[in-house]
């Protein structure tokens, strides 16, 4: 007789290796390993059907220490190969991990392209606004005036704003946290695996060796709760600490304004809407300390995924012929 039994329950340290982990004590990585895996544990997620790839960076040795499939490709090149392994078997589940140098310096082009395929990977992007692991140089998204190795006398470059960047690519699906904020960031990388298509998610992440405290101006818990806002699909866009501050559309200049609900009507309160474009490059756009910092689900559209097109596409290709008449179809150049 065939018994059944009830599959048990998935915990967080069922999704670690038996790898040290090796990150600086105290490095932001741990807490987002360590929401990655109780998200997925929450989620009962299958092991065998996930891939994590990764290019280089201290962030990239993740894939190392989740109990998945796992690829540590080349600088600035995981899009690429995630790609790859999406197209080929798209019933896998298939991660990111990237930093802000990997992604937004070398890797530019290969983020940009699988961004506005809409290819149905969640990409996990760790901002600590510094080259890590090659010791502390500045990175694109690095401040104005950071000092570093390879800006002795503070750099001069304007930073990138990564959000602004996917929106720009054509991401269908933006959204932020902060790495030590362990319960949002758990339910942001779990509504980015239900997304169709690409989902983009940059993670605040402090380096505390080479640029300790870059966030510190909105992460604090004395100045969070007026620098840092999360916004919520449909509904006003409230912050502070007894939710007594609001945005409001300066109609005028046509951005965003900070203002006391003691001084404006509910009703002229935005209300977060995750499908307007516009207003998605509006709250990626704020800084403190005249705006918070807006985290949570900021952008979402819902596309087809780029993996669905392509198969059905290649249908009835892939199944009349073989490997050898597709590599001879066609163009070819014979001696």
């Amino acid at each position: 007789m065939n018994i059944k039994t009830a599959t048990p329950p998935k915990r967080a340290q069922d999704y670690a290796t038996d790898q040290e982990v090796r990150w600086c004590p105290g490095c932001g990585d741990y807490s987002i390993l360590r929401a990655v895996q109780m998200a997925f544990a929450e989620n009962n997620i299958a092991p065998e059907n996930t891939v994590f790839v990764s290019g280089i960076g201290c962030s990239s040795r993740f894939p190392y220490y989740m109990e998945t499939y796992g690829f540590h490709t080349i600088h600035g090149r995981a899009p690429t190969i995630a790609t790859g392994v999406k197209l080929a078997n798209p019933e896998l589940d298939v991660w990111v991990v990237t930093g802000d140098g990997d992604s937004l310096s070398i890797g530019g082009n290969h983020l940009m392209h699988a961004l506005r395929r809409n290819v149905g990977l969640n990409i996990l992007l760790f901002n600590n606004e510094i080259y890590g692991l090659t010791k502390g140089q500045y990175s694109p998204t690095s401040s104005a005036g950071t000092v570093s190795p390879s800006s002795p006398g503070g750099s001069i470059d304007t930073p990138l704003s990564a959000g602004l960047y996917a929106l720009g690519s054509g991401a269908k699906y933006i959204a932020r946290a902060i790495d030590t904020d362990i319960p949002r960031l758990k339910a942001v990388v779990t509504d980015a695996r239900e997304h169709l298509g690409t989902s983009f998610v940059e993670i605040f992440q402090n380096c505390l060796v080479f640029n300790d405290n870059t966030f510190s101006h909105f992460t604090d818990k004395s100045v969070a709760a007026d620098r840092q806002i999360h916004v919520e699909h449909g509904k006003p866009l409230l912050y502070g600490d007894n939710l007594d501050k609001g945005l409001v559309l300066d109609t005028a200049t046509l951005s965003i304004k900070a203002v006391e609900l003691t001084n404006v009507d509910i009703s002229e309160i935005l209300v977060h809407d995750e499908a307007n474009p516009v207003l998605a490059q509006l709250l990626l756009s704020m800084t403190p300390p005249q705006l918070p910092v807006a985290l949570g689900v900021i952008h979402r559209q819902i596309k087809p995924a780029f993996e669905t097109a392509f198969w059905q596409q290649n249908a009835n290709k892939r199944k009349s012929k073989s490997v050898t008449q597709l590599l001879h179809e066609g163009q070819t150049w014979q001696r």
